[in-house]
């Protein structure tokens, strides 16, 4: 062996195609293994995100008329509430933010500003709010259908596919797909346990999917539909008017 294959061995010469053909197979392998540790841990955030939000909201709903209670225990309900419906659909933007070069360390400061988003929404919703009829309920839910066939809708929905530059900007974009469907679930029964499942997997779907008329016209559709029936027949919903 020449003086110069010893160097290159004991230096880890790049030059060498051993060294390259290695460290171009391993990177992608570790990144993988990180993206797929990652996913794995928000998906658990999440589900321990739904156990501690339902145990919260259990005995608290109480339709059109929920109270939301001191602001510190809305805002720490708010958060799970968010964490357990928003990360699923978020955990792909993490893994594209990861394979965008930034690297498994910067998945918690990604999700972090995200969530610090939704908090914000939060304080709005809880300046906002107050107990109100069906008749407010029906409207928003009517709006929010609305809402889903706009270009609005469908531009921060491409951007919060697409954007994966920093926590803060995909939240955004993604509280602007997604607002008409949490003022839904804020107008029909905030501490609901039903309604924010099935919020959630409508944010969820539209988050993982892409955009279709074929499905998200007659989901807008049914959403209006939802509202013309509340408007009408409001006892008829179950848990949206409390038993007096």
């Amino acid at each position: 062996m020449s003086d110069h294959q010893l160097i290159s061995a004991f230096a880890g010469d790049q030059s060498s195609p051993e060294a390259i053909d290695t460290g171009t197979v391993a990177k992608p392998r570790r990144t993988k293994a990180a993206t797929a540790s990652v996913v794995t841990a928000i998906l658990g955030l999440a589900g321990l995100c739904w156990v501690v939000a339902v145990w919260q909201m259990t005995g608290m709903d109480m339709g059109v008329a929920t109270g939301l209670g001191s602001f510190g225990s809305f805002a720490a309900l708010w958060l799970a509430m968010m964490a357990a419906m928003m990360l699923p659909g978020a955990a792909p933007a993490v893994a594209k933010h990861i394979y965008a070069g930034r690297g498994a360390l910067a998945a918690p400061s990604f999700v972090g500003s995200y969530l610090v988003v939704w908090a914000i929404v939060g304080v709005v919703v809880y300046a906002v709010y107050r107990p109100h009829g069906s008749v407010v309920a029906a409207v928003v839910v009517v709006a929010a259908g609305v809402y889903e066939l706009t270009p609005i809708k469908r531009h921060f929905r491409r951007r919060c596919s697409d954007n994966v530059r920093s926590g803060f900007e995909y939240g955004r974009c993604c509280v602007g797909a997604s607002i008409g469907l949490m003022l839904m679930l804020v107008a029909l029964g905030v501490m609901n346990i039903a309604w924010m499942l099935a919020v959630a997997v409508v944010v969820v779907a539209q988050k993982l999917l892409r955009a279709k008329a074929a499905v998200d016209v007659p989901v807008a559709l049914a959403i209006v539909g939802l509202g013309i029936f509340i408007a009408i027949a409001p006892a008829s919903v179950p848990g949206l008017i409390p038993p007096m």
